[in-house]
């Protein structure tokens, strides 16, 4: 009789502590979402730029006759009273980035993700666009109207403007990525998803060989 008391005592036990358990386990409601690694946040940048990718219209790219960097840029355009483009995108990408009273950066370190090299002078910086102006013209911007060219060359909310390093920038010239490609291959995913990105944005047309080139680049995309 003893033993078999004990038995029930012990089952009972048992089912009053499994729900309690099972309480204890289940995640509490409302519990924020796990953070994504930058591998995830790679992947699906990637994936999302082959999709954007296939949109694009293929085509041959047009006379660069007419061109000139002005039809884009005349000047850098303001923001923030006497802030300039070129001057906001050095604040943004610098590290303790000090800046005089016409907001001209005097100070500061910037990191160019084309060659992987730390510059501490603003001189040894350029602030470059992703896509060229002068290739920009030849996928499209040339039937565009000169405030649409303004705009795409000073664009703060695409991946359009960057910081790197002058050398790389003079490199790169006005190519495409099936001519010139970051020399830092770890920055490929980026640059390639930044390229397709604006582009997908202003609907600017890719050439075969561009577009080849662009997949490849993605491949290095992890995930």
């Amino acid at each position: 009789m003893i033993f078999l008391r004990r038995a029930v005592q012990v089952a009972v036990l048992t089912l009053v502590a499994l729900p309690i358990a099972a309480v204890v386990a289940a995640p509490p409601a409302g519990a924020a979402p796990r953070k994504r690694s930058q591998v995830e946040a790679e992947a699906e940048a990637g994936a999302l730029a082959r999709r954007m990718l296939v949109q694009l219209k293929v085509a041959r790219p047009l006379s660069l006759r007419g061109y000139s960097h002005r039809r884009f840029q005349p000047r850098w355009a303001h923001h923030k009273g006497t802030c300039d483009t070129r001057e906001v995108v050095l604040a943004r990408d610098g590290r303790r980035v000090r800046r005089n009273a016409a907001c001209h950066p005097v100070k500061g370190l910037w990191y160019s993700p084309y060659d992987g090299r730390w510059l501490k002078s603003e001189k040894q910086v350029d602030v470059d666009h992703v896509v060229p102006l002068a290739y920009a013209w030849r996928s499209g911007a040339r039937k565009w109207s000169q405030a649409r060219r303004r705009a795409f060359a000073n664009d703060l909310t695409r991946p359009e403007l960057i910081t790197v390093s002058h050398s790389a920038n003079i490199a790169k010239g006005g190519q495409g990525p099936q001519s010139w490609r970051p020399p830092r291959r770890a920055h490929w995913c980026r640059y390639a998803t930044s390229w397709i990105t604006v582009k997908h944005h202003y609907r600017l047309s890719v050439t075969r060989r561009e577009r080849v080139a662009l997949l490849n680049m993605l491949r290095t995309c992890r995930g």
